[in-house]
């Protein structure tokens, strides 16, 4: 989506200064004297408005209305704090009408990213043509043109439109990030790490390509943990150099008595995300005399899921389009004990403000599987397969492990039963893997490709939203090709709504887990609907998702120790119909009863895990007084 606060794709102009206004004289003024005022009054309107004194603004702009109702600007301006109030509708009409009035590519740029903020992107981006119909130099129009685009999944249109706003303005890096983000989705990881990599030279301080970098390092076999930690800690300190960090907060040791632990955690995932799935039903389970949460949500996006948990928080703050150091002065003043980043380096994560440092207690938890580089986050939360004592130096945080798995997985409300097992139908046995096919690294392709040589007869079942492009589809089928393995060996299919995403479960025997990458949702949705995940042991957090998964549900013997023990286990259990065909029966019951889907008992763990913390920071503060 565009991002009016410039968190990770858009390039919105936020607020036009007075030598952006004028496009036309406001009209038919009463007289000289209230043209004066009226300038006036809009030259201070508008200092208002960029400090984000909204009301005074909208005060004032309402005044120019009375004096002059045909007042374009105003009406335009009037419209973009309805927006800010996240009034987006009302922001549409006046923006419109004063289109109506005085149509010009400025009200068309601005009215496109009110419709993109509506979650109307067909809109959106005629709203950027219609802009760039009348600027075609437009260099903003022609990167949130492509950010619509990539909205409709459009991504190759999109591609184009982030080229030509680079093509004339060789230097904009919100357009090279915008188009590394969109060439991931085209699975062209390379190029889009390139892309990354131009915007960080051409804007040091800017936060979203440094995290769309690291959170992309992830995919590559090649990029070592101490290289990841090396590119993880420029982005620490380059936050930390445009922070000022508290040192005193209104809580501390032996401040909170009598009270549970304010914790707040801060997402833009508190809705139908694996972050969401995470968490939810863990948020029910946690005792309220012990913890009382406190959500800052990162941008205002909201489902059912978002609504069932809601009513776990004690207070419900919108972190969108207020900046870190507002964000961070509100947390403070809000006397948060213990504060979660729930994103680590994904979309919509707010790191920066981590840096700031408004919480005595930071640390990072379900969303992210690195460290985040920033070093006043004091805690990563995990567990003893995902962070073992010998990787610890991956880490700036400090490994906190809790018992079991430090992931708690909340089974779907969709009812989808398991099926019987699909070989005993078919005659031959369907491997799948469900997720971002851009886990599938050319390494991954040559394991799975001796595998299906090995099992006769065998297909691959691949499912992913990526491959509602041709041009990635194509491309699988070419990796495969060279292989040996033909077009007729493998299932390709698109994005499929929740329900029958999970059904499409039902047709596979065995899931193959990525590496170095592994699944993490996809495996215990995998577990849930009766089908077991093969995974590959690795030498990292993120390459033990899908690992500490498998320990919890009890099936540690799925997990191969290398390449050549993975095509061996794979084989052994694809010719073990009598296995599969009971795992099928069986693996949801057996997913229920363990620590995995044990929400109350995980509650009990994460409590105990943030209180330990708590008591810790106390116990610094009372040896650093002494």
């Amino acid at each position: 989506m565009t991002d009016f606060n410039q968190n990770h794709n858009g390039s919105w102009q936020r607020i036009p200064t007075p030598a952006n206004f004028g496009a036309a004289p406001a009209q038919a003024a009463p007289d000289a004297a209230a043209q004066e005022r009226v300038a006036s009054m809009l030259q201070a309107a508008v200092e208002h408005h960029e400090a984000e004194r909204f009301d005074e603004a909208e005060t004032l702009y309402r005044q120019i209305l009375a004096i002059d109702p045909n007042h374009a600007d105003a009406m335009h301006l009037l419209g973009l704090i309805a927006y800010e109030f996240g009034q987006y509708q009302t922001a549409c009409d006046l923006i419109m009408a004063a289109i109506t009035r005085t149509p010009n590519a400025f009200y068309y740029y601005n009215l496109g990213n009110v419709m993109q903020a509506y979650n109307r992107p067909a809109a959106a981006a005629e709203c950027f043509r219609q802009a760039l119909t009348l600027q075609p130099d437009y260099v903003d129009a022609h990167n949130n043109l492509g950010n619509a685009l990539r909205a409709l999944k459009d991504h190759h249109a999109a591609v184009q439109s982030f080229c030509q706003a680079i093509n004339l303005k060789p230097d904009h890096a919100r357009a090279y990030n915008n188009l590394a983000n969109t060439l991931m989705e085209l699975d062209e990881l390379e190029a889009a790490i390139e892309a990354w990599r131009n915007a960080i030279a051409l804007r040091p301080d800017f936060a979203e390509p440094r995290s769309n970098l690291l959170f992309a390092l992830n995919y590559q076999q090649q990029t070592t943990p101490q290289t990841y930690l090396e590119e993880a800690l420029k982005f620490g300190d380059e936050m930390a150099a445009r922070a000022t960090p508290f040192d005193t907060w209104l809580v501390d040791a032996g401040t909170r008595e009598g009270r549970p632990l304010r914790v707040g955690i801060v997402s833009g995932d508190l809705k139908k995300h694996p972050v969401g799935y995470f968490i939810e039903s863990v948020l029910a389970n946690l005792d309220a005399s012990r913890v009382q949460l406190v959500a800052y949500p990162t941008r205002d996006v909201e489902d059912e899921l978002t609504a069932r948990i809601k009513p776990s928080f004690s207070a419900w703050t919108s972190l969108a389009g207020v900046s870190d150091e507002a964000a961070a002065q509100r947390i403070r003043n809000d006397a948060i004990d213990v504060l979660i980043d729930a994103s680590g380096h994904s979309t919509h994560n707010r790191l920066p403000l981590f840096a700031w440092k408004p919480a005595p207690v930071q640390v990072t938890w379900p969303g992210y599987f690195a460290s985040t580089g920033v070093r006043e986050i004091d805690y990563i939360l995990g567990d003893a397969h995902v962070l073992p004592e010998a990787e610890e130096a991956h880490f700036v945080e400090k490994p906190w492990r809790l018992p079991d798995s430090y992931l708690c997985f909340t089974p779907p409300t969709d009812h989808v039963e398991t099926g019987a097992l699909p070989m005993l139908a078919n005659g031959h046995v369907t491997f799948g893997y469900f997720g971002n096919v851009t886990k599938i690294t050319d390494h991954v392709v040559g394991v799975w490709s001796t595998l299906l040589q090995k099992v006769q007869g065998s297909v691959l079942f691949l499912k992913s939203g990526q491959f509602d492009d041709a041009h990635v589809r194509d491309a699988f089928l070419r990796r495969f090709a060279t292989r040996g393995i033909p077009a007729s060996r493998l299932i390709i299919e698109g994005r499929s709504a929740r329900g029958e995403y999970l059904a499409a479960y039902r047709r596979v025997d065995m899931m193959l887990s990525p590496f170095p990458y592994g699944g993490g949702t996809t495996t215990a949705e995998a577990f849930w609907m009766g089908v077991p995940v093969l995974a590959r042991h690795g030498d990292r957090f993120v390459t033990h998702i899908a690992e500490t998964i498998c320990h919890a549900a009890g099936l540690a013997d799925w997990i191969a120790a290398d390449d050549t023990d993975y095509v061996e286990k794979a084989v052994a259990f694809a010719a073990d119909s009598e296995r599969l065909s009971t795992l099928r029966g069986g693996l949801r019951a057996q997913l229920l009863d363990s620590p995995l889907c044990d929400a109350a008992r995980f509650a009990r763990n994460l409590e105990a895990a943030l209180h330990g913390m708590w008591e810790q920071r106390v116990a610094q503060a009372v040896e650093a007084a002494q």
